[in-house]
């Protein structure tokens, strides 16, 4: 990208919007001779509008939040005395309010860049949040208007974008393909694929990304684009849909002078081609500051200034503290602003000045003659449509109620599922490491139970060896889903990024990860049941073995869907490991193998009947010891697991000939005493039977995973 300033030349017709430039790609296709895409040129194109179609006023926003004082320390604990709270009010119930947005006013324009600076605190981002509905508009005061009429947050979220701070991406997609995902979530449907394939190629020569359009965005692991390229990536998926109204918070932060300005003269040309772009900067550069139409300074909350970047040198002339000579306009203003913040009476009288200094200007104007467009939201809409405009399918537009005729979503259920699907199993195809060792956990797992309950016999030992060996391997299933929580605190930020701005719908995204799941899950389970089902000696067979490895499949499935749901809940990866391991340690607790349920106390069993790990354990129980003809102990086995063991076995067969002719009935040596169906009851594993064990584990599965989103 050329790092010269656009050059403004008179033309009388409007610039091309990103809709009428992928017309013409379109028309070119057929052609041999022409290029694959075209590059946006703008130097020629672009006009001075004699009025504006849109103009985003904002008027009186003051957004203020109630801090509650903290707690402090008992009086004879203290080194100085504090004023006592308001008769009547404990000191903890005193709360403060703070005020981060008073009473502020202005209006952004289509064509033009407005710039909201300050230092850290001032408010910039508030206010940006503000105009983006980004606040509860119960607790913001004041009004935002499109071309005078109030915006609603459903049409505002269709016809715009937000830019975040932060990078969201997918670090194994190339810059191509994250675009093209984008696409084809915003887009509409009825736009053919090599449609979205021409405007995906429009953008990445607006932004500068040729070079790098088949370069894997990449992160710390993975050599990828750079930051500048990375941020203009950002830019580029929230803008697919070519938005009336851009709002990006800091897009510069981080970034070197080049890159930075690189970033701003795209959002200059995305502003030319009909778009109205407010960004938040901490500090701008000097020609980063010739690239902006408007500014507004803001100290702790309030106007300082308001107007064009050169008004600035005459704004502070006439305040009585004239910029230097050779000193840079914008790097004064910042400098001179807090100053003033560290004076008792901090900015009032600049803010006093900027009111006066506006009232002047707008009477100048008005003296002029300038005038605003004269278009309603409805008629501006549509005709930015109709010069190609893709606001996310809105080309229904025709009644009165603009908020209703917008379609909310671009694409039906079921594309949206097939796209998110397709993402995910891309980015899990380029990243085999994950589920690499994840199989490398199970089967290690599963090799040392294999040869530790090799072979396991039909006596009391055996039994109690059976017991431990499915508590540890269903408990296990949970465990190793635990180490998927980085990649779902990943896809967490992406997802609420996404969904703000009604790119698909929770629900498809929902049950699109829940269907691409299962192969590997199906894949891990089989993995583990093979490894261990035979070398162990369970029972029942070739039916007993699919029962088997569907309680194994059916643990790994609510191991994720429970790993989902906390990822969903905690945001920090080393808190969500601690939280993952405690409340799993509770599942087994309460599962019923440390302590059977008519055991439990009465208050703790509604967390027997959550623990995700009870279902399946009672579900492999049932299908070892479901047979009643099957016994697990016989004759003088009965004494194995008391004192009487060591006792020679003729003097135990002489102890069950007493207890015979005792109880009046016949045990022998062979006399079966203990059947699998004995075994159930004493474990409490008889409860429900393996069916309603399979299909309670779904159930609690899917709660979660719905919880989840």
């Amino acid at each position: 990208m050329e790092l010269q300033d656009l050059t403004m030349k008179p033309k009388p017709q409007a610039p091309p919007t990103s809709g009428g430039l992928l017309h013409q790609l379109g028309d070119s296709a057929g052609t041999n001779n022409s290029p694959a895409h075209q590059v946006l040129e703008l130097n020629d194109a672009v006009s001075e509008p004699m009025s504006y179609p849109f103009v985003l006023s904002f008027k009186n926003l003051t957004y203020s939040v109630k801090t509650r004082r903290k707690m402090s320390l008992p009086t004879c604990f203290r080194r100085t005395t504090t004023p006592e709270p308001p008769e009547g009010m404990t000191e903890n119930q005193v709360t403060r309010t703070k005020v981060l947005l008073n009473d502020i006013s202005g209006e952004a324009r289509e064509g033009e860049i407005m710039a909201v600076l300050g230092a850290s605190g001032s408010g910039k981002s508030t206010l940006i949040d503000a105009l983006a509905h980004r606040i509860s508009r119960e607790s913001l005061k004041g009004t935002i208007t499109l071309n005078g009429e109030v915006l609603e947050s459903k049409l505002l979220k269709i016809i715009s974008a937000y830019v975040m701070q932060d990078d969201l991406l997918f670090p194994m997609l190339t810059v191509e393909e994250t675009l093209m995902f984008s696409a084809e979530f915003r887009l509409p449907r009825t736009l053919s694929k090599s449609k979205k394939k021409a405007r995906v190629q429009a953008l990445i020569d607006q932004l500068g990304l040729e070079s790098a359009a088949k370069t894997v965005i990449g992160d710390e692991g993975h050599r990828g684009v750079s930051g500048g390229e990375r941020r203009r990536v950002s830019i580029g998926i929230d803008i697919i849909h070519d938005p009336i109204v851009l709002f990006l918070d800091e897009p510069t932060s981080g970034l070197d002078s080049t890159s930075a300005y690189m970033v701003v003269k795209v959002l200059q040309r995305i502003a030319q081609t009909g778009s109205i772009v407010i960004l938040s900067i901490h500090q701008p550069s000097y020609r980063l500051m010739s690239l902006l139409s408007s500014l507004i300074f803001l100290s702790q909350g309030q106007t300082v200034y308001i107007g064009s970047p050169d008004g600035v040198p005459q704004f502070f002339s006439e305040f009585g503290h004239p910029v230097p000579e050779n000193e840079d306009r914008t790097e004064f203003a910042l400098d001179f602003i807090r100053e003033l913040e560290g004076t008792p009476d901090g900015t009032k009288n600049l803010v006093d000045f900027n009111k006066s200094w506006e009232m002047k200007n707008r009477r100048n104007n008005s003296e002029n003659g300038s005038k605003d467009s004269k278009l309603s939201l409805k008629d501006a809409i549509s005709a930015s449509i109709s010069r190609g405009k893709l606001v996310s399918g809105a080309t229904n537009i025709v009644d009165a109620n603009l908020s209703s005729s917008v379609p909310r979503f671009a694409n039906p259920f079921w594309i949206e599922m097939i796209v998110i699907g397709k993402r995910s199993l891309l980015n899990s195809w380029r990243s085999p490491e994950l589920f690499g060792i994840r199989l490398g956990a199970v089967m290690i797992t599963g090799i040392i139970l294999a040869t530790m309950f090799w072979r396991l016999d039909n006596t009391p030992k055996g039994i109690q060896e059976r017991l431990g060996f499915f508590a540890f391997a269903v408990s296990t299933t949970f465990y190793t889903c635990a180490e998927a929580i980085p990649v779902f605190l990943q896809e967490r930020y992406i997802f609420m990024r996404e969904t703000a701005y009604n790119a698909y719908r929770r629900s498809s995204y929902v049950l699109s990860h829940s269907i691409i799941s299962i192969p590997s899950l199906l894949f891990l389970s089989l993995a583990f049941a093979a490894t261990t089902f035979w070398a162990v000696g369970l029972a029942g067979g070739l039916s007993g073995f699919l029962f088997f490895f569907f309680f194994i499949f059916a643990s790994f499935f609510a191991g994720n869907s429970f790993v989902t749901f906390l990822s969903g809940v905690v945001s920090h990866v080393m808190l969500g490991y601690t939280v993952v391991v405690a409340i799993l340690a509770y599942f087994v607790l309460f599962s019923g193998f440390f302590i059977t349920r008519d055991r439990i106390p009465p208050y703790w069993l509604w967390f027997h009947y959550a623990s995700l790990v009870k279902y399946p354990y009672q579900g492999v129980l049932q299908n070892e010891f479901d047979d009643p003809t099957k016994c697990f102990i016989k004759g003088i086995q009965v004494f194995d697991n008391t004192p009487l063991v060591a006792v020679p076995d003729f003097l135990k067969l002489k102890l069950l000939k007493t207890m015979s002719d005792t109880l009046g009935m016949n045990i022998t040596s062979s006399t079966c005493l203990t059947t699998g169906v004995d075994i159930l009851k004493q474990t409490g594993g008889s409860e429900i039977s393996k069916w309603n064990c399979l299909w309670k584990q779904e159930e609690v599965s899917d709660q979660y995973y719905l919880n989840s989103k």
